[in-house]
């Protein structure tokens, strides 16, 4: 059997991955003003890349809101899709190796799939993302690059915009430590230093999705939380989602290929009666 190639095509990003006899190989992503030059951009230099003829590729699987730009077979190979709930809790399952847990994929906004085994469904999801993310950058900082703000927010100290227990509390309230947040920029002073900014968006955003994630997980037994998508590459939520952690009693993880789980997923669903 030749190759499956599983493509999450977003609006102007996508993201694309082989599996060859059933595992991921060289992940990449593409950027670009459209879908549809952003997929075939990506599925060309992915080719070019590692060396792979078009007659290799067996199937193409695709997943995200992009998808339902494309009609046709891509490049003349079989194309079919794949619901990208599914997609995200086959990629994220795959990755982390955790049967029963909640897929948190922090896109634009963000979504939470259930996994238990072979049983995926999507339970809700909040309007709380990358997209908030940009948006808050853009208004608040003048810039909505990512990388910027991120490298803004390791300069700024999240305690200097955030209110916590310890500012009004002299004692641990129950089940909260002193260091716990009380309110999101409840402190923030009108001449506040960008970098201090910086680090209040991208822990508003982080801390929201975190605490989200263990509300939708209210009643089912899950304490594992597998993070998948963009904002996983945050230098940030290697301290902010430990301290969840500690604070909620769960347990958060990101797999080593976060970023791609989605098309990763779609090419896992070529052949389980799943695609579209």
């Amino acid at each position: 059997m030749g190759m499956i190639i599983g493509i999450d095509v977003g609006i102007s990003t996508t993201k694309i991955v082989g599996l060859r006899e059933g595992k991921p190989t060289a992940p990449i992503r593409i950027t670009a003003a459209d879908p549809i030059t952003s997929l075939y951009g990506a599925f060309g230099k992915y080719l070019h890349d590692n060396n792979i003829g078009l007659e290799e590729v067996d199937h193409v699987m695709l997943t995200g809101v992009g998808a339902g730009y494309v009609k046709s077979d891509v490049y003349g190979v079989k194309t079919s899709r794949c619901d990208e709930f599914i997609a995200d809790a086959l990629g994220a399952r795959y990755e982390s190796k955790l049967d029963h847990a909640i897929v948190v994929s922090m896109g634009t906004g963000t979504s939470f799939v259930m996994c238990r085994g072979e049983e995926m469904s999507h339970i809700g999801g909040i309007g709380i993302g990358g997209g908030t993310l940009m948006g808050l950058s853009r208004i608040c900082l003048g810039t909505s690059d990512i990388k910027q703000v991120s490298a803004l927010a390791m300069q700024g100290t999240l305690r200097n915009v955030n209110l916590l227990i310890g500012d009004i509390s002299t004692n641990p309230l129950p089940g909260l430590p002193m260091d716990a947040t009380a309110s999101i920029f409840a402190k923030a002073k009108s001449d506040a230093p960008k970098e201090d900014i910086a680090a209040g968006i991208i822990g508003m955003v982080l801390q929201t999705i975190g605490s989200a994630s263990v509300l939708a997980a209210q009643g089912t037994g899950c304490r594992d939380m597998v993070l998948i998508g963009n904002l996983t590459l945050l230098p940030q939520c290697k301290e902010i989602f430990p301290s969840l952690e500690k604070l909620y009693k769960v347990r958060f993880h990101i797999p080593k290929y976060s970023e791609f789980c989605t098309a990763i997923g779609a090419a896992l669903a070529f052949g389980k009666k799943i695609d579209k």
